[in-house]
């Protein structure tokens, strides 16, 4: 079946969970939140969705791939130099986590759909496996030292954007001041530089 603007059904309930998601967040959306919004009755989504988690990590996984197009493209090994591509790559990291963890923190009581979220989205094509990816790359062209030890400073980073973005979200944690995008990177290249 499909919506007036020749995209299935499916795709418009997801297509409206995300922008609900973008909205207000994940905390207490609710199938019948969605189908409202949808223009549709609560028990449509079940002719599409086996359950309500199907449902919502399907639009988490559009929410976040919605959010990584805004940020663009990430730079090329061999391009530019590491310490600038890594800079950029550490932005990209904190824009996304900014953009897309609030959703995530809406969905802790939910592990179902975390679950979920974690089964179409397990294929190395998101941000982290980019960097790693990348770093890899890069010690592959000798642009970094033949032993450096690429996972863990992708980890290191990867780290620095929960660590920030987490600190702000769950304050009685105490927020976290990010280090500057400069200083991160140049600790991180002073353990794998060449």
């Amino acid at each position: 079946m499909k919506h007036t603007d020749g995209r299935s059904l499916r795709e418009h309930l997801i297509d409206t969970a995300v922008r609900l998601i973008a909205e207000q967040g994940t905390a207490g959306l609710t199938v019948r939140a969605i189908a409202r919004a949808a223009g549709v009755a609560d028990g449509v989504l079940y002719n599409h969705f086996a359950d309500k988690e199907e449902l919502l990590a399907n639009a988490l996984r559009a929410h976040v791939r919605a959010v990584e197009a805004e940020l663009g493209e990430l730079p090329e090994p061999g391009t530019g130099t590491v310490e600038a591509n890594l800079r950029e790559h550490l932005a990209y990291g904190l824009a996304l986590h900014r953009a897309i963890l609030p959703a995530f923190t809406g969905l802790l009581a939910q592990p179902e759909v975390l679950a979920r979220f974690g089964e179409l989205d397990g294929h190395g094509d998101d941000w982290r496996g980019q960097l790693r990816r990348y770093l890899r790359t890069e010690r592959a062209l000798g642009r970094l030292a033949a032993g450096a030890r690429v996972d863990a400073a992708a980890a290191m980073l990867v780290g620095i954007c929960h660590e920030t973005v987490l600190s702000a979200l769950l304050p009685h944690t105490g927020t976290t001041k990010a280090p500057a995008v400069r200083d991160v990177v140049e600790a991180v290249l002073d353990g794998i530089a060449k």
